[in-house]
């Protein structure tokens, strides 16, 4: 770097796991469970509206490393590892000088420990590929550079928390991308439980409640005491970040992004966590801090996960590659309001094959006709099978679809859908319709969804 020359921001991905955006402050969450990230939405840019475009784990992480949609890298379910010819965000980074590195779980890879030609491009590296499987709450076993076996001190969360520090600590001379991703607040698979820290759980157990888990419960009423323990551990994490990048002071040239890979829904929609079309899942917490972000305030357009990769290289300074998917949030952040996406568009795969679209206003859902076909990447048949009307039902108790009233705007719904499939690559399916009946239900005239 020669005199005068500004030097490159500094970018971290502090990356949760399954965590529902109404664990936050900012999102009506009565706990205090998350002070720093409501700092963080506050002082930088709230994403308030922010959604996954695949609500699982390995697909998810594979749109954020690459900007582009699970259908186009093949990686539309979990265990398909992501294809060594796939550039990521390690990859762009690096070309413009950053050193890169990556701290907790991957989830793309088919080889423990991954190998370096799996591992994305990042050239530091700590971490497993199934961590849930590898490690445990107080049992944080990871791999290194050299694919040998590390374990951390402390709790997980902590563990790997420590570890990003020293990384940024021994990089803050030169310019760094760090993606640090955690487990928490997913469940142990092998236990089916949510493992907080040591008395965390029962700070919250038998506490507040999301109306949607209030009606459905699910297995909310045994698990939410340890889930909002780990997301208040998560937070206090958060919190360590920025004061490491206060003590050495970073916060003026340093970009966060905190963001998680899909919801929870406690086993209210399908037999497990994830996986549905509903805000249960596919809605999560999201913000940015840093140059280009703070006093950004709180945008409230619709903004996928998709959306994030060429948001950070364009926040970097870095040329936005034509092939990736989303759109850099950067003019929104500026003003440039008009020409912002009016709807998230969500594949769904694994237990079933779906394609959602989620305006401000409405819901719409439709699942693979071959009710079998669930391990393919899409479909070329599908049936409606859900449709929410959210400013009357914002936690989606009432499915709508067979409401004829509504039938204008499910007709325009399903042409909306159908062209942001298309966009995304895939080819125009057929959609059967479902039979409506006639309830008097006053709805808006179908004119105004442009703007909803």
């Amino acid at each position: 770097m020669t005199m005068g020359e500004a030097r490159k921001p500094n970018v971290i991905v502090f990356f949760t796991d399954q965590q529902r955006w109404d664990t936050t402050g900012v999102h009506g969450n009565p706990l205090d469970l998350t002070p720093n990230f409501d700092w963080m939405a506050g002082a930088g840019t709230h994403l308030y509206n922010s959604f996954t475009c695949q609500p699982v784990c390995g697909p998810a992480r594979s749109c954020l490393q690459s900007g582009k949609y699970a259908t186009t890298t093949g990686c539309y379910r979990n265990d398909i590892p992501l294809p060594q010819t796939t550039p990521t965000l390690a990859h762009y980074f690096k070309d413009a000088g950053y050193q890169t590195g990556y701290i907790g779980k991957w989830h793309l890879a088919e080889d423990e420990p991954v190998p370096i030609e799996q591992r994305g491009g990042y050239e530091y590296w700590l971490g497993s590929n199934i961590l849930e499987f590898s490690s445990d709450a107080y049992d944080t076993v990871v791999y290194n550079n050299d694919c040998e076996e590390v374990k951390l001190p402390g709790y997980r969360v902590d563990a790997f928390t420590d570890a990003a520090i020293r990384y940024i600590d021994a990089q803050k001379d030169n310019p760094f991308f760090l993606f640090l991703s955690f487990l928490e607040p997913h469940h142990q698979n092998n236990f089916d439980n949510y493992p907080a820290p040591h008395g965390y759980a029962e700070r919250y157990a038998g506490r507040w409640m999301p109306p949607d888990l209030e009606e459905l419960r699910g297995n909310a009423g045994r698990s939410l005491g340890g889930y909002y323990g780990m997301v208040k551990r998560l937070d206090e994490a958060l919190g360590r970040l920025f004061d490491t990048l206060r003590s050495l002071d970073m916060m003026e040239n340093t970009i966060v992004l905190f963001t998680s890979d899909h919801g929870c829904h406690f086993k209210t929609r399908n037999g497990e966590y994830k996986r549905s079309c509903h805000d249960s899942s596919i809605r999560v917490p999201s913000a940015l801090y840093g140059p280009g972000f703070k006093s950004g305030g709180q945008l409230h357009e619709l903004v996928s996960l998709i959306d994030l990769p060429p948001t950070l290289l364009d926040a970097a300074g870095i040329r936005v590659p034509e092939d990736m998917q989303g759109h850099s949030i950067l003019p929104l952040v500026k003003g440039e309001r008009e020409d912002w996406q009016k709807e998230v568009f969500v594949q769904i795969s694994e237990s079933q094959v779906a394609r959602s679209i989620r305006t401000d206003r409405y819901k719409y859902c439709v699942v693979a006709s071959d009710k079998h076909a669930v391990d393919d990447a899409g479909s070329d048949s599908y049936e409606e099978a859900m449709f929410y009307d959210l400013h009357a039902d914002p936690y989606e108790l009432d499915n709508l679809i067979n409401m004829e009233t509504y039938g204008d705007i499910i007709d325009h719904l399903r042409a909306r859908l159908i062209a942001r499939m298309v966009e995304a690559g895939e080819s125009a399916p057929i959609i059967v319709s479902h039979p409506r009946k006639f309830v008097k239900v006053r709805t808006p005239d179908v004119s105004t969804l442009r703007h909803q």
